[in-house]
């Protein structure tokens, strides 16, 4: 069922949400939380899609705020809302409502939001493009126990990454960093099957790729070992290789969707490691509401330390390095990184980091 309001408030939409659900024979409420999505109309059709398919793992209230622009300077100054309310097979399992801000309201979006929330429940703000630079500090931002955004989607990724590093709070979080939940748990197993020192590393990827950043700080700091950084033409993460006392542990997904696992003395394995689409990711975040600790560690290493550590290892080569950090994380990486990095030395050769220059603007993808 569609409703649609124009030149409405958020009382009369509130009264058509009750209406929906009558109309359809389910007046009661079965949502988990609030997802608020900001947009622009552009892109508000991939986002909402996304966020109907993860409605049905999270039933949620999706709110979709699009801030339209005024032409004019007298259609600036004169505020209206329009709103289109969806329950039912509109809005697979959730409800969602399609909120159209004009004029001065556009500055106060959540004095919109804020009557719509669903009460105690928790609130997820996910900016697809255009997040404010302090999500935390943003007002829509500050409604919200968690807080999504996508560096890949930005004009200079990299650069994005070192401003959320600046601003991060607990709850924030980013789709470059769900990315990658699959290739940082199947690395954390292949360590658990050999007993081994590493002593170096090398992420292959996507110029201006986040991801291929986020990865290498992970390794970086959770390894205590140097990282290099190559450029591949994709698509996203193609190759992670492990340097070892061992041998090397390879990675290797040439096709974004079946990945090789070697390592030195057994039989290269295939194993599925696909590109997943914006609705993976999506329900993947909203599976976990508290404040990733791996994600803010990795995060605050920084790109510009990443190529320090390496130059320093070449300084240092031959010497020992302090032991490797016990990993934590999603998916249960906790016991496994642990076990496969407690008493690991780090005395590699070193990396150094390929210049960046600015990045063209981007679609986001999965890596």
């Amino acid at each position: 069922m569609k409703i649609d309001l124009t030149d409405t408030t958020a009382s009369q939409i509130n009264k058509a949400l009750i209406e929906g659900r009558r109309a359809i024979g389910s007046p009661a409420v079965g949502m988990v939380l609030t997802l608020v999505i900001v947009t622009d109309e552009e892109n508000a059709y991939d986002a909402l899609r996304a966020a109907s398919e993860a409605s049905r793992e999270h039933p949620s209230r999706t709110l979709v705020v699009i801030r339209r622009v005024s032409r004019s300077p007298r259609d600036r100054t004169t505020s209206r809302l329009d709103a289109e309310v969806r329950v039912g097979a509109e809005a697979a399992t959730a409800e969602t409502v399609v909120l159209r801000l004009y004029g001065e309201v556009v500055g106060h979006a959540q004095s919109v939001v804020l009557p719509l929330l669903l009460p105690d429940a928790p609130v997820v703000v996910w900016w697809p493009i255009n997040a404010p630079s302090d999500p935390a500090r943003d007002p829509l931002g500050s409604l919200a126990q968690r807080r999504i955004t996508d560096a890949y989607a930005t004009e200079r990724p990299i650069q994005e990454l070192a401003a959320r590093a600046e601003t991060y709070a607990p709850g924030d979080t980013d789709l470059s960093w769900t990315r990658i939940t699959p290739w940082r748990s199947m690395l954390a197993a292949a360590l658990d099957q050999v007993a081994c020192d590493v002593t170096g590393a090398e992420v292959e990827g996507e110029e201006f790729n986040p991801s291929v950043e986020l990865l290498a700080m992970w390794l970086a700091d959770r390894l205590d070992a140097p990282v290099t950084r190559s450029h591949s033409n994709g698509p996203g993460l193609t190759a992670v290789r492990l340097l070892t006392d061992r041998g090397p542990i390879g990675l290797d997904r040439p096709d974004g969707s079946l990945a090789t696992l070697s390592i030195e003395g057994q039989p290269d394995r295939a194993v599925a490691l696909k590109r997943r689409e914006t609705a993976e990711l999506i329900a993947e975040e909203l599976r976990r509401l508290d404040p990733d600790d791996t994600y803010e560690s990795a995060l605050r290493f920084g790109v510009d330390r990443l190529a320090d550590s390496g130059a320093a290892g070449e300084r240092a080569s031959g010497s020992a390095a302090g032991p490797a950090k016990a990993t934590e994380g999603p998916a249960g990486e906790a016991g496994s990184a642990k076990k496969a990095a407690s008493g690991r030395q780090s005395s590699a050769k070193a990396s150094g980091s390929t210049p960046k220059k600015a990045a063209p603007a981007k679609k986001a993808t999965d890596t």
